[in-house]
């Protein structure tokens, strides 16, 4: 078992210490990064709502669904590759440390490129498949277009960014993507307010500030991380640590994508109902999106948690992981339920002006708010049992995301009582019934471990 001594002080080894504090530790950087992530988002929306219209705002929030399945195709090998890497950090089998990072970095060189070429060809059909309005189809698909462009680069970050926290560094990417999102703002100014380039501008300000969030952080990895210090025996294609990755990463990616397939699903009724419907919904997400990232943080974390513990055959701080993550998630949900109640309407104002807009998104606050601690659940136990590299459970919880998603809305939205309220009312119980399908996951292979 080759080894190597020398570890940078960014890597954290988790399995050692208390669980609580290694996770927020952890996923406080990440968390950072997260919030500005979704600054990229905000950032081209509300630039665009305010600057341009409420149809320039509802077409990037028609088209994001699609963007979203082709990142999420590419992000899963990614996700994949960092969770075998995490695993083999805390088997400490550093020499396999290395072969994952080179070998999952030749995956996601091509496979990227190759969706990215195919999003470009067939974002029209699917934009039609979605129902998108005529008003807003042209501007949809130029920033869907835009975005295919920038494929290679969002991914190759995401990547990066995995393979850094499997190794306990969540730091690393913040510094980084900090440094980026200020120049997607500037740019977004830029393009958009100056160039009068609309929609367009902010997805072009978008893949220039993935690229260097990129670029930066594989530049500093590779000076600063001893890991990324690749030799010639690093290098070579090994057959059975590819294969392990795509045969997790595969699993993950269809997750994600099914779950973008979901998204474009719910969307799609979203759309039928006009345009105020449709920029109502993009600003609660848009809004939401930054709810998710605790959750999300507290799962990624969660996953580099489970997969060092795992690989160290330390099943039991796994179990008090989890249990610790719930009661932090559950706190935070209920937390959350007053602002969603009482400052809804300021929220949504952020996006637009339209009275009619603003009014529709805050009722909608408040009806997804109900259903908080759900989602938290499902985030809490797809940290452990990705970190467990539980390939079935990334299929069972696509899958039951996926049919959630086009029946319960279709059904909500078709009750004359519920109407348009259904599109938030579905995405509740969707985030119920997939919360519950995880729950009963964990519990199968909460057995599993600890006999193991």
């Amino acid at each position: 078992m080759k080894k190597n001594k020398s570890r940078s002080s960014d890597i954290v080894n988790m399995t050692e210490g208390n669980p609580v504090g290694l996770l927020i530790r952890f996923s406080i950087p990440m968390l950072v990064g997260n919030l500005f992530q979704q600054v990229y988002n905000l950032a081209d929306s509300v630039i665009v709502g305010r600057l341009v219209s409420a149809n320039a705002l509802a077409a990037i929030g028609a088209s994001s669904s699609v963007t979203f399945l082709f990142f999420a195709l590419c992000n899963g090998i990614g996700t994949g590759g960092g969770i075998i890497t995490s695993q083999h950090f805390g088997s400490g089998d550093d020499g396999k440390v290395k072969k994952c990072i080179s070998n999952t970095a030749y995956i996601m060189l091509i496979y990227p490129l190759m969706v990215g070429i195919l999003a470009f060809i067939f974002s029209r059909p699917l934009l039609v498949i979605l129902k998108t309005p005529d008003a807003i189809m042209d501007d949809s698909l130029i920033y869907i277009r835009i975005m295919c462009v920038g494929t290679v680069f969002v991914s190759f970050y995401n990547y990066i960014s995995s393979m850094l926290r499997a190794l306990g560094d969540s730091r690393t990417p913040l510094y980084f993507l900090v440094s980026a999102c200020l120049i997607n703002v500037v740019l977004d100014l830029f393009f958009v307010y100056v160039m009068k380039l609309s929609v367009a501008g902010a997805g072009i300000a978008t893949v220039i500030s993935q690229f260097l969030a990129g670029a930066g952080c594989i530049i500093y990895a590779m000076l600063k991380n001893p890991y990324f210090r690749l030799g010639t025996e690093d290098l070579k294609v090994d057959r059975k640590i590819t294969l392990s990755v795509i045969r997790l990463g595969i699993p993950l990616s269809l997750q994600f994508s099914l779950i973008a397939v979901s998204c474009m699903a719910l969307q799609a009724v979203v759309n039928t109902f006009g345009a105020v419907a449709v920029a109502a919904f993009t600003a609660t997400s848009r809004i939401e999106q930054l709810l998710h990232q605790p959750y999300q943080t507290l799962s990624t974390a969660l996953s580099t948690y489970t997969g060092q513990n795992y690989g160290a055959r330390k099943h039991r701080r796994i179990i008090e992981g989890y249990h610790k993550s719930l009661i932090m998630m559950v706190i935070f949900s209920l937390a959350m339920l007053p602002f969603m109640w009482f400052l809804g309407k300021a929220m949504v104002r952020l996006f637009v002006e339209d009275a009619e807009v603003i009014s529709m998104g805050a009722i909608a606050l408040q009806i997804s708010s109900l259903f908080y601690s759900f989602l938290g659940l499902i985030y809490v136990v797809r940290g452990v049992q990705n970190g467990l590299g539980d390939a079935f459970f990334s299929f069972l919880n696509g899958i039951v995301e996926i049919i959630g998603r086009f029946s319960v809305p279709v059904i909500m939205t078709s009750i004359p009582a519920i109407g348009v309220w259904g599109i938030w009312w579905s995405v509740g119980v969707v985030w119920f019934i997939s919360g519950f399908t995880a729950w009963l996951r964990y519990l199968y292979c909460r057995k599993k471990i600890l006999n193991d």
